[in-house]
Order: C-alpha cells, then structure tokens, then sequence
C-alpha cells in the first residue's frame, strides 16, 4: 500500500485545524455577540457557564445536540436534511483561499490551505452565491408559507446585493492587479491600503456583507414579527444549530475580506522593516506569529462592528432593501469602477503610476 503524500497529510491538518477552529470560534461569536448586546443595554449577559460565562455557548450547543428533531410530516425530508448542510459545507468552503498571513516552509505558504490561487476572490463570490440555495431550499421544503417567504426574500436579498459587493471588488482589484488574496495583500504594503484610495468602495462591500450574512437591519428572510422565524420556522435541534453557526461563520469571513482587501491584510506601515532589522525576516516563525495577530487584530474591529450595527438600527422594510439595493448601491458601485479606472488612466498618464 502506497504510502500517503506528505502534501495531502499538511493540507489535511490544516483543513482539521481550521474546521475545528471555525466552530470554536463561530461558538465564541456568540457568546461575545451576547455579552456586548448586554452592555449595551445595560444587562449581565451570559455568567453562569464557567467562568464569566465562558462556556455557555458549547452549552448552547450540547443543548441542540441533545434536543429532539422534529420533522413536521409534510416537508421534503430530503431536501429539509440537505438545506442547513449545504449552509454550513459552504460556509466554511471559503476557507480553502483565505490567507491568515505569509510565512513560507519549501516556498510554499502554510498560512493557507491553498495558498496560490491565483483566482482566490473569485472563488470566495462562487461559494456565497451557493450559500443562497442552502436557505432557499430550507424554506421551500418546509412546505410551510412563512419559511416560504423566508426563503424568497432570502434569494433575491442574497442575488441583489452580490452584484454590489462584487462590483465594488472591482475598484479594489484594479489596483491591486490580481485576483489572488495574498498579491492584494502585497499591493497594500506600506501602509496603501485599499480603503484609503477605495472609500466608496468599502462602505458598499461593508453593506452588501450585512445583507449576504443576513445580519440586522438586514435580518428579512428570518424576520421574526411577520414570518415567526422565516426559512427556518420548522427546524429544531442541531438543524436548527447549523443554519446559526453557518449565519456566525459567514459573519466571520466578511470580517476577514474586508481586512485583506481594504486594510492591508496583516500590514503594518514599517513594522516588518523594523522587524527584519532585528533579525525577525522570512522563514522566522515568529514573524508568522506576528502576521497571524496583526491580520485578527484587524478582524476583531470589523466584528465589533456588525454586533454594534445590529443592536443600533431598526430593521429595514423589504422595499427600502430592494431599493437600497438596486436605486442606490448598484449605481454607486459602477460609478466607483467608473471613477477608479479614470483615475488609473490618468496616473499613468503623466507618470505617476
């Protein structure tokens, strides 16, 4: 018997590191979700789990674990397993492409699981346009109205607002003159992140990723005072549990593009000069380390920013999503493409770029 290939034994660890840390994480978003909220309004929040509360969240999760799944009689049993699989698979796919720094072991960089790709932003909009069939399905196999409504008002939620958020990507990569996450990254060094020369840009891909999260105030497709619960009305359980982690693991990646593409990755102006002149260079694991924190700690504020958002703004009504989407975004996005190219033509015109 063959013996298995070193390469697929690494990426095989990295995939169980990141699966397993997904869900730790997606766990912890929650219950940092539920302490912020709290101070906000001037509650407790969680304490009674571990310290501070710690542990409640994998409470949580023991608890639909252990509930009983019900299956009303008349929904399409297939497609109600497959819908909040297809959630989650998706979810955590965008994973293979997402760089958590650069540190190179044989030229090859083990910050990623598949380090390399040279069409990474592109992969990442295939795997969120899936995502849509996962809550659709939900709520047209629950053969019930109101997840029926869900999942509808999830469909053309999700089709609208991908079209702002990948044009407003376009700006951003014709600056950076790649597709692949690391070379974005790259282009930014020295502190010239995308969001400085793509403002416009930002917010749009800011507000296309609340919406293709389905976060408040873009909530509809689960909106509770006129559908119950939306698309999944009829789930109960660890079904019930995936769609959640899925919504928390979804959250999480918009956090972590929005850091590569806009804010220059694990960047920091000068920090790396410094750094190589005290002998932490390339091949020095701790400047993977370095990486590794600087890349969260940009991450952490974009989190803060979609709980912050959440327990701030009313929800919308759907013809305000729909005209926000298609009146206001969508001509905003083309004008930011528009005005971007200008620019460039015009730089490299007298010389400068």
């Amino acid at each position: 018997m063959d013996a298995i290939p070193v390469g697929a034994l690494i990426i095989g660890a990295k995939l169980f590191i990141i699966v397993n840390g997904l869900l730790v994480i997606a766990a912890y978003l929650v219950y940092f979700e539920r302490k912020i909220s709290a101070w906000m309004q001037n509650r407790v929040g969680p304490n009674r789990v571990g310290p501070l509360g710690l542990f409640q969240s994998f409470a949580d999760v023991f608890k639909l674990w252990t509930k009983e799944d019900i299956v009303p009689a008349m929904v399409d049993k297939r497609y109600h397993l497959i819908a909040p699989l297809i959630s989650m698979t998706v979810a955590m796919a965008a994973y293979a492409v997402i760089p958590f720094g650069e540190y190179y072991v044989n030229g090859a960089n083990i910050m990623a699981v598949a380090p390399g790709i040279n069409i990474g932003i592109l992969y990442i909009l295939a795997m969120s346009s899936i995502g849509v069939y996962g809550i659709t399905l939900a709520g047209w196999s629950s053969n019930n109205k109101y997840s029926l409504l869900g999942g509808l008002r999830s469909a053309a939620q999700m089709i609208s607002y991908e079209l702002s958020m990948g044009l407003a990507l376009i700006g951003a990569l014709m600056i950076s003159g790649s597709l692949d996450l690391v070379e974005i990254v790259k282009s930014q060094a020295g502190g010239k992140w995308n969001a400085f020369f793509q403002p416009l840009g930002f917010v749009i891909f800011l507000v296309a990723a609340f919406a293709e999260t389905n976060r408040a105030p873009f909530d509809l497709p689960e909106a509770e005072p006129e559908l119950v619960g939306g698309y999944h009305t009829e789930y109960s359980g660890m079904k019930f549990g995936l769609f959640y982690l899925a919504e928390y693991v979804n959250m999480f990646t918009a956090s972590c593009l929005m850091a590569l593409i806009y804010l220059g990755g694990w960047d920091v102006p000068f920090l790396y000069d410094q750094l190589a002149s005290i002998g932490i260079g390339q091949g020095n694991p701790l400047l993977g380390l370095i990486q590794f924190s600087v890349f969260f700690g940009k991450v952490v504020p974009m989190l803060f920013l979609f709980y912050w958002v959440r327990w701030s703004l009313p929800r919308f009504r759907y013809d305000q999503l729909m005209n926000l989407g298609w009146k206001i975004m969508l001509p905003l996005a083309l004008a930011n493409i528009l005005l971007t190219g200008t620019g460039i033509m015009l730089l490299k015109h007298f010389g400068i770029m």
